[in-house]
């Protein structure tokens, strides 16, 4: 049992058992309940945002916002690099136009408009800020902006441009928009003109700026390329001068035009080209001889042959031929190959074959006189070419130490080309510098305030209101460790929540009400039962009072848990506790008694708190004779009891007339057990208003002789752990637990915890509307 309470976690308010899936309709439930329940502190906290944004909306100066616009363009020049004019149309990277964000962000260009535009001299610029909200900037930031102090007539030039600097920064902004080459520079000032003005200014200074630099970079640039062309034209000289040296030392005579191609050269290259050329018509007769002769051996040449022949004789007989076949074909095939005609047709064919045959034979001797020519002319070919390399292999040698010299020389002539155009193009650029960006919309006045848009700053007011409501009133409800919900009993305690008790509203002015107006005792029996103080408070029989009250109905629900738990064992002896004193465990414990003994059942009420017997010095402020004195056998139990003649309820003071400090040992002594058992034969319930059992230990001892505890939890305010701490201290008390009644319950604000149906309805509809115990 202790180590299931100390290991109970605490359930967030109106939240399921742990572990089970949470559906829509719970968490719609959940939220709604939250919001039921911490309503005040949300529209509170939107109430003071809204407010805050009114207050900003009526005591700041309105402030104008300009735009201008820029385009970054490709470069347009590159100086030195050759790999630079490689990339010169390939478009910006992101890095690109970011890096130039940075600089139209950077002091230098704020400096210059500052300088250009004389804005030390504006009060507006290194004067204080006006408003009540620019006053607490004043105050907060000028310690950290600048050093300047608060007069501008004591400050000096420094002094002056930096405290310009710092404003100037704080109202520049500079972006990119969305994914192009534009640049949107924005300055924002209490003047429309003025910021527009300041906005072109800046743009003006972006490109004067780059323009400069870039003029810088060239001037130096140009500088630099007129010594290196220079170095660079003596190099090439040199290179020269030393090619024709080395030529006229060896001997070696070159084509000209240009190509440094020698004599000897030319002439191998001109007969290799014969050589391929007769080659190649030495295998191109070869071919048409080859040809012929299979065509000669075929008999009658095919369409294709004729066509590659060209010859009009062979054509115009092979046509006679497919004729002559085609009728003797026909012939045949109606008369038979014996018929005259057939036969002539036959000879005809073969005449035309013969005269095919001669022609072929005829075209294939003049292949054969043209292939043995091309053979011979390739022949020739070869042994002049052989006698040309042999003669050029000697000048080849000498050309090693030439072809050095030669390349050098292009090296060096090609350096001077290029670096002489790049020092042509600096100097041009220098007199005409070009810049990658430009104005494609100037600033203009704007028309409206930037800071004083009505709608959005009532929508920041209204949504930082409810972020800040929100989250204050979840940082309330998670420190809320207290019970305030039957379901927090039930889930956190693992017993059963009896009744949520309301607060009874005004209990001093009942007390004097009850003093007036209580009705007159009757005197029988008066001599043999001593009775209840006449003068008792309200506020202990209420329930007798108001009887349809829901107070009265909180302790109806408790009687009606005690007679259903003594249907399984005997539950007679109610044990009435709580954690810590003033959680109105007496009231509850006297309300109690006096509700089952107006109902006709035989009821004692005994004081148990024999550390502070509250009930005793409410109803028997001068009762003598009490528990201690029936235990101690000096007075007999009717010398002690007390009757409330309106409700025949009997009670058992506890007179102490000094401290005890064995409290426990007598309420667990077999005296007290005795003392219980003769009253349990006497009455219908026995009820006993315990000590609590923080402070002291009493409760403990009296598990032998109590059927069953009530236990009493002041509603919103007693702590869980520590109802947690003492129950799981008292393990024999927890097991005998009937149940917890949450006394003091503000039925207003229990609205917002409980179920809809099962609280609001029950408190406020049904008892609300008849009596007036609760504050709404």
């Amino acid at each position: 049992m202790e180590g299931s309470l100390q290991n109970t976690g605490i359930e967030p308010l109106g939240d399921q058992a742990s572990g089970s899936s949470v559906s829509l309709a719970e968490g719609i439930d959940a939220v709604r309940g939250f919001v039921r329940r911490q309503y005040v502190i949300i529209l509170f906290t939107l109430a003071c945002t809204i407010a805050l944004a009114f207050v900003y909306i009526y005591t700041t100066p309105p402030q104008y916002t300009a735009h201008a616009m820029l385009l970054i363009d490709m470069p347009k020049v590159k100086v030195v690099q050759q790999q630079e004019f490689m990339l010169n149309d390939l478009p910006l990277d992101a890095a690109q136009v970011d890096t130039q964000v940075e600089v139209l962000k950077s002091e230098g260009i704020a400096l210059s408009v500052i300088k250009a535009m004389k804005l030390t001299e504006d009060p507006e610029f290194v004067g204080r800020r006006r408003g009540f909200v620019g006053t607490i900037l004043d105050i907060i930031l000028e310690p950290f902006l600048s050093e300047a102090p608060a007069s501008r007539d004591t400050a000096s030039e420094d002094q002056l441009t930096q405290r310009a600097l710092s404003r100037f920064l704080v109202r520049r902004n500079v972006r990119r928009v969305a994914h192009t080459y534009i640049l949107d520079v924005e300055f924002t000032w209490s003047s429309a003109s003025r910021a527009a003005t300041i906005a072109n200014a800046l743009a003006d200074a972006y490109i004067t700026d780059q323009l400069q630099s870039k003029y810088q970079a060239t001037r130096r640039a140009s500088a630099w390329l007129q010594d290196r062309v220079l170095e660079l034209r003596e190099q090439a000289i040199a290179a020269d001068r030393a090619v024709l040296e080395f030529k006229e030392k060896k001997n070696i005579i070159g084509m000209g035009g240009g190509d440094g191609r020698l004599l000897a050269e030319q002439q191998v290259i001109d007969v290799n080209s014969q050589l391929s050329q007769a080659r190649a018509s030495t295998a191109e007769a070869k071919a048409r001889l080859e040809r012929i002769q299979e065509v000669i051996k075929q008999g009658v040449p095919d369409a294709a042959v004729t066509d590659q022949l060209r010859n009009d004789i062979i054509t115009r007989l092979r046509t006679q031929y497919l004729d002559f076949e085609r009728r003797y074909n026909i012939l045949v095939s109606h008369y038979g190959q014996t018929h005259l005609a057939a036969v002539s047709l036959k000879t005809q064919m073969e005449q035309l074959r013969g005269s095919m045959n001669d022609e072929l034979s005829r075209l294939a001797e003049s292949f054969k006189s043209d292939y043995e020519i091309a053979k011979t002319r390739e022949g020739s070919l070869e042994r002049s070419l052989a006698n040309l390399v042999s003669g050029a292999q000697l000048t080849n040698r000498e050309r090693l130490g030439l072809g050095e010299l030669e390349s050098r020389a292009k090296v060096y002539h090609s350096i001077h080309d290029s670096f002489l155009q790049r020092y042509m193009e600096a100097t041009q650029q220098q007199s005409i510098p070009i810049t990658e960006a430009r104005v494609i919309t100037l600033a203009s006045p704007p028309a409206l305030a930037s800071n004083l848009n009505l709608i959005k700053i009532l929508a920041f007011g209204g949504s930082l209101g409810l972020f800040l409501g929100f989250g204050g009133a979840a940082l309330r409800e998670a420190v809320d460790r207290v019970f305030r919900t039957s379901r927090q009993v039930e889930t956190i305690l693992k017993t059963n929540c009896l009744a949520a008790v309301p607060a009874l509203k005004n209990p001093d002015v009942m007390m004097k009400a009850a003093m007036s107006n209580h009705t007159a005792l009757d005197d029988q029996g008066a001599k043999a039962i001593k009775r209840v103080d006449p003068e008792l408070a309200r506020i202990f029989r209420q329930v007798v009072h108001e009887p349809l009250s829901s107070f009265a109905e909180a302790f109806r629900a408790v009687k009606v848990a005690v007679d259903i738990s003594a249907t399984i064992k005997e539950n007679k002896v109610i044990g009435i506790t709580s954690s810590v004193p003033n959680e109105g465990k007496s009231t509850a414990a006297c309300n109690f008694a006096q509700l089952i003994a107006n109902a006709g059942s035989k009821v004692i009420l005994v004081d148990g708190d024999l550390r502070n017997p509250t009930l005793s010095h409410k109803l028997t402020p001068d009762a003598d004779v009490g528990i201690l004195q029936i235990l101690s056998n000096k007075a007999d139990l009717q010398d002690a009891i007390c009757i409330d003649e309106m409700s025949r309820l009997h009670f058992l003071p506890a007179i102490i007339e000094s401290r005890l400090a064995h409290s426990s040992d007598i309420l667990g002594s077999e005296a007290f057990k005795q003392l219980i058992e003769r009253l349990r034969k006497i009455y219908d319930y026995v009820i006993v208003d315990f000590p609590p059992l923080a402070p002291v230990v009493d409760v403990r001892a009296t598990t032998k002789v109590v059927d069953s505890y009530v236990f009493v939890i002041e509603w919103g305010r007693t702590r869980i752990n520590l109802v947690q701490r003492q129950l799981a201290t008292a393990p024999e008390v927890f097991d005998r637990l009937l149940g917890v009644v949450l006394n003091k319950a503000n039925t207003k604000i229990l609205e917002r915890y409980e179920d809809y149906y099962g609280s609001y309805y029950y408190y406020k509809s049904r008892y609300y509307s008849r009596y007036g115990y609760y504050t709404h």
